[in-house]
């Protein structure tokens, strides 16, 4: 006998009740404290690395740092076709969030902060990819940030995915790139900033660099910070820069293994 039900429809539960919330908390965030809870202001959070994980790619990688998670693939070089000949190759950087990657629901295709961070990846690994061994050719570096928890946090994390990614694919470069952001909060540097201490934060800085040759690729600062507070930042940014750089380093030499 044939069942008059229709396969295509998921029919739901036959009873079913509403949700019951609990009324004691009404979701308030906790006040701001001036004093960092849970590590100390020079501490960065975990990072969690792993490359090859879009077999698509001729390289990529994914990079965890507890609310920011974000997934990196590299495509080419690729041949330029109609255009004119350049002795040197091209490197494009495009940064999509989710729309679930933030608590507020991002429009697709509608969000000036793509092109903000795909400008700061951009502007840490362009001294480091050797582009002039790729003559009429591009490199394409695409970024999925599946969750952001602060636009420097994102920022820094696409950065050394990025470069990571990039290593992954053979890309010759003259180094790996790290990046490390600093927030100034009640005139104490805090490293790493979450969104909400880089929200309560005076200033915030970036620094990428490539730990192995001691050189700094890139710099950006938003909001207030004297001249002391900034070359203080960068020094320490620096130093993490370096610990963040044995992370990736590790990550390459497990995938090769």
């Amino acid at each position: 006998m044939q069942s008059n039900l229709d396969r295509r429809r998921v029919t739901g539960p036959e009873d079913s009740s509403p949700p019951v919330f609990d009324d004691s908390q009404n979701g308030a965030l906790p006040q701001f404290s001036s004093t960092r809870i849970g590590r100390q202001p020079r501490d960065i959070r975990p990072i969690f690395l792993q490359t090859g994980l879009i077999t698509q790619a001729n390289g990529s990688a994914y990079i965890e740092i507890e609310h920011t998670k974000i997934a990196c693939a590299v495509y080419g070089p690729r041949q330029l076709k109609n255009v004119a000949y350049s002795d040197r190759g091209r490197l494009n950087v495009e940064v999509k969030f989710a729309p679930f990657a933030c608590p507020t629901r991002r429009v697709p295709n509608k969000d000036a902060e793509d092109r903000s961070v795909a400008s700061l990846v951009h502007q840490a690994l362009l001294p480091a990819v050797r582009l002039e061994l790729l003559p009429k050719s591009s490199l394409d570096v695409f970024v999925t940030v599946l969750e952001a928890d602060g636009l420097a946090g994102v920022a820094a994390a696409a950065s050394i995915a990025a470069s990571a990614a990039l290593a992954h694919a053979g890309v010759e470069m003259l180094g790996l790139v790290t990046s490390c952001a600093a927030t100034v909060v009640d005139g104490h540097i805090w490293l790493d900033p979450t969104e909400r201490e880089q929200d309560n934060g005076r200033g915030t800085l970036g620094v990428a660099c490539m730990p192995a040759l001691g050189t700094i690729t890139s710099t950006w600062q938003t909001g207030s910070l004297s001249i002391a507070e900034t070359l203080q930042c960068i020094k320490e940014c620096q130093e993490r820069c370096t610990d963040a750089h044995f992370v990736v380093a590790k990550a390459l030499t497990v995938n090769q293994s």
